[in-house]
């Protein structure tokens, strides 16, 4: 499967941190981080997603280093892209979308900060 980042509109969501930054384990026996293409430590936030219906969706954005987040803080991820996953398994298939961003701020991190609704 050929690997295309799906460019995602944040600006019609709003995003709450709800699980603090940790860094990516790609193997849990050598504990190995995964590391962007720089050297760079990959790290995970979980975020709450919310969209002008009051649809919730929990999702996992990878960062290229720590964002300066904490959980419970009104999040702005910017340059969001998703990429479409799949893993046979036993003669089927799983799949997904696993998403990325090249920095996840506090809402009063962002210029002109304040309510994005």
């Amino acid at each position: 499967m050929r690997t295309i980042p799906i460019p995602v509109d944040t600006h019609r969501l709003r995003f709450t941190c709800v699980k603090a930054a940790r860094p990516r384990v790609i193997d849990q026996d050598s504990g190995k981080i995964k590391t962007d293409k720089d050297g760079n430590k990959v790290y995970e936030s979980v975020l709450l997603a919310e969209d002008d219906f009051g649809r919730i969706e929990l999702v996992k954005v990878g960062t290229s280093g720590e964002p300066p987040i904490a959980p419970g803080q009104n999040v702005v991820p910017t340059g969001m892209v998703g990429y479409v996953w799949e893993i046979p398994q036993n003669g089927a298939s799983r799949w997904g979308i696993s998403y990325k961003a090249s920095s996840i701020v506090p809402v009063s991190g962002v210029p002109g900060g304040g309510d994005l609704a």
